[in-house]
C-alpha cells in the first residue's frame, strides 16, 4: 500500500526543519570557532592537517573524488545501458537514475552556492592566519573591513560528492542495500568532509548544510521519478 500525501512529505519537512536548525544553531552561536580551534595550533600558526602532505592528499582528497567518479559512471552505464545487465545483477533502472542524477546534482548546488554566499574558509580569516575578517552566513562583513574579494567556502564541495553517493539507495529493493548505501554516503561524506576541517577548508557548519541538502535532493529527485520510498525498504 502506498503511503498517503502527508506520510511522503513527511521526510522532506523533516529535513528542511534539520536544516533550518543548523542555520540558527550556527548563525547565533560561536561553535563553528570553538571547534576550529581544537584543528589549529596557535602557537606553530599550523593546522592539524598540512594540505599539502601528499600521502593525506591522495587518501582524504583525490582518491575519494575518483571512486565518486567511479561509481557515477558505472551507474550511468548500468541505467543507459541494455536491460539485460540490469537483470543480470538484479538492479533497478530508476533507481540507477536516481543516482546519476543525485551525484550531478549535489556537487552543481555546492558549486552553485559558493559562488554566491560569499564566505571565508577557515584558513582566510585572521583568527587563524588569514587576511579576512570572519562573517557568519547571514552576517555582514563589518563596514569599517570589507573584504577585498569574495569568498567561496560554503558549503562544503568536496564532501558534496560523497554524500550524494546516498542516491543510489534505490538501485536494489531491498533494506540491506539502502542502508548500506546510505551508510556508505555519510561514511566518504564525512571522511571528506572532516580533512577539509582538519586542514582549515571548512567549518562544520558547511560540512552538516552539504549532507542535509544532499538528502533533500535525494527524497526530490526520488518523488520526481516517483520512487515509492516503499519500494526501497523491502
Amino acid at each position: 500500500m502506498s503511503p498517503g500525501p502527508a506520510a511522503s512529505l513527511r521526510p522532506l519537512w523533516i529535513t528542511l526543519g534539520l536544516l533550518a536548525g543548523v542555520f540558527a544553531l550556527f548563525e547565533f552561536t560561536n561553535l563553528d570557532l570553538a571547534l576550529q580551534d581544537h584543528f589549529f595550533n596557535f602557537e606553530t600558526r599550523r593546522w592539524l592537517v598540512d594540505e599539502k602532505e601528499p600521502v593525506a592528499r591522495l587518501v582524504f582528497y583525490n582518491g575519494p573524488k575518483a571512486l565518486v567518479w567511479v561509481f557515477a559512471l558505472t551507474a550511468l552505464t548500468l541505467a543507459a545501458g541494455p536491460a539485460r545487465w540490469r537483470e543480470r545483477l538484479r538492479l533497478d533502472r530508476r533507481g540507477l537514475w536516481l543516482g546519476v542524477l543525485v551525484i550531478a546534482t549535489v556537487p552543481a548546488l555546492a558549486g552553485l552556492g559558493k559562488k554566491y554566499t560569499n564566505v571565508f574558509c577557515p584558513s582566510e580569516i585572521r583568527r587563524y592566519g588569514g587576511d579576512m575578517a570572519y562573517a557568519k552566513l547571514c552576517e555582514p562583513h563589518p563596514a569599517d573591513d570589507p573584504p577585498g574579494r569574495r569568498g567561496g567556502c560554503f558549503p562544503a564541495g568536496h564532501a558534496s560528492g560523497g554524500f550524494a553517493l546516498m542516491g543510489l539507495l534505490a538501485v536494489r529493493a531491498n533494506r540491506r542495500w539502502r542502508q548500506g548505501v546510505i551508510a556508505l554516503g555519510l561514511g566518504l561524506g564525512w571522511w571528506m568532509g572532516g580533512y577539509q576541517m582538519l586542514k582549515g577548508a571548512h567549518y562544520l557548519s558547511h560540512t552538516l548544510t552539504t549532507m542535509l541538502v544532499a538528502w533533500l535532493v535525494v527524497l526530490l529527485w526520488r518523488r520526481a521519478l516517483r520512487i515509492a520510498p516503499a519500494a526501497d525498504t523491502a
